[in-house]
C-alpha cells in the first residue's frame, strides 16, 4: 500500500529540512573557519576576516606546535589518561549503579540520597586538593582520574536503565548459580553495550579535554597531558610565560591567531576519530538515556 503525504505534511517536511540544513551549516562553518585559518598565512588572515578556504596553504603553525618534543610525549600521556580513566569511570559507575538498582540492598535509599546530595553540593577546590594531597596522589596520574571516578548524574541514568531490565532474566541467572558479579558480567553488561558506549564516549571526551586538574595536581611537566602543553604553547606564542615549553628558538613564529586555530585542530581531531567506532551504539544509547533516564 502506497502512503501519500498531504500538502501540509510536505510543507512540514520541507521546513524541517531547511531548518536542519541551516542548523548544520551554522555548526559546520565555524569549524571550517578554524581549519582554514590554521593553514592560512599571516597576510591572508589580516586581509580576509572570514576565511574558510585559504588561497595559500601554510603549515607554519603546525610546524611551530610540533617543534617541541614535549608534545609527542603529552599525546601518549593523554591517551593513557583517557583510556585508563575511562575504564575506571565505567567500572565504578556500572558496579555502583548495578548495586543500587537491586531492591534488596540494605541502605540503598541512604546511599542514593548521598549521591543526590553530591550533585547539589561539593567540597570545593581547596578541600579536594587537600584530600588528594593526603592520599599521596599529587604528581601522579591517579590524581586526575580518581577524584571524578563516578559522575552522579551518569550513575543515576545507568541505575535507572538497570532497573528496566527484566527481573525474571536476572532471577533465572541467580537460580542457575550466578553470583551478583556473575549476573552483572554475563547478563547485565552484554545487554548494556549501547549505554556503555555512550558513557564511555562522554567520559573519554572529558578526560581528553581536561587540563585544569593536570595544572593543579601535576607539577612535573613531563607528565602533562596534551591540553596543558597546547595551552602553554598558546601562552608562549603570546609572550605571557617563560620557557615552560621548550620551543626551537630558531623557528619563525607564525601569527597568534593561526597558532590558536592549529591548537584547536590538534586537540580536537584525535578524540573525534573515536566517534565513528562508537556511533552505532552511541545513537542507541542516547535514545535509551532520553527515554529511561
Amino acid at each position: 500500500m502506497k502512503i501519500t503525504n498531504s500538502l501540509s505534511g510536505k510543507m512540514f517536511d520541507t521546513a524541517n529540512i531547511l531548518f536542519l540544513g541551516l542548523f548544520s551549516l551554522c555548526a559546520f562553518v565555524p569549524f571550517l573557519y578554524i581549519i582554514g585559518g590554521s593553514f592560512a598565512t599571516d597576510a591572508e588572515l589580516m586581509a580576509r576576516p572570514l576565511l574558510l578556504i585559504p588561497k595559500t596553504i601554510s603549515l607554519d603553525s603546525y610546524r611551530y606546535i610540533f617543534t617541541t618534543n614535549m608534545l609527542y610525549r603529552s599525546i601518549f600521556v593523554s591517551i593513557y589518561i583517557t583510556v585508563i580513566g575511562t575504564g575506571v569511570n565505567l567500572f565504578f559507575t556500572f558496579t555502583m549503579a548495578y548495586a543500587l538498582s537491586r531492591n534488596y540492598l540494605a541502605g540503598r535509599n541512604l546511599v542514593m540520597n548521598l549521591v543526590i546530595f553530591s550533585m547539589l553540593f561539593s567540597g570545593g577546590l581547596i578541600p579536594s586538593y587537600l584530600v588528594v594531597k593526603e592520599l599521596g596522589l599529587l604528581n601522579t596520574y591517579w590524581a586526575v582520574m580518581l577524584p571524578g571516578a563516578i559522575s552522579a548524574f551518569n550513575m543515576i541514568i545507568v541505575k535507572t536503565f538497570f532497573q528496566e531490565l527484566p527481573v525474571e532474566l536476572l532471577e533465572s541467572a541467580r537460580i542457575d548459580g550466578c553470583s551478583d558479579l556473575g549476573v552483572l558480567w554475563r547478563i547485565v553488561l552484554p545487554l548494556s553495550k549501547p549505554i556503555m558506549a555512550t558513557f564511555a564516549l562522554f567520559y573519554a571526551v572529558g578526560h581528553w579535554n581536561d587540563f585544569f586538574s593536570a595544572m593543579i595536581y601535576l607539577d612535573d611537566n613531563t607528565k602533562w597531558p596534551l591540553q596543558v602543553v597546547l595551552r602553554q604553547i598558546v601562552l608562549l606564542s603570546q609572550g605571557t610565560i617563560g620557557s615552560t615549553v621548550d620551543m626551537d628558538p630558531n623557528f619563525v613564529k607564525p601569527p597568534d591567531q593561526s597558532i590558536k586555530m592549529a591548537v584547536i585542530i590538534v586537540g580536537t581531531v584525535p578524540i573525534m576519530l573515536v566517534y565513528p567506532f562508537l556511533q552505532k551504539h552511541f545513537a542507541k544509547g542516547v535514545l535509551i538515556g532520553a527515554l529511561k533516564g
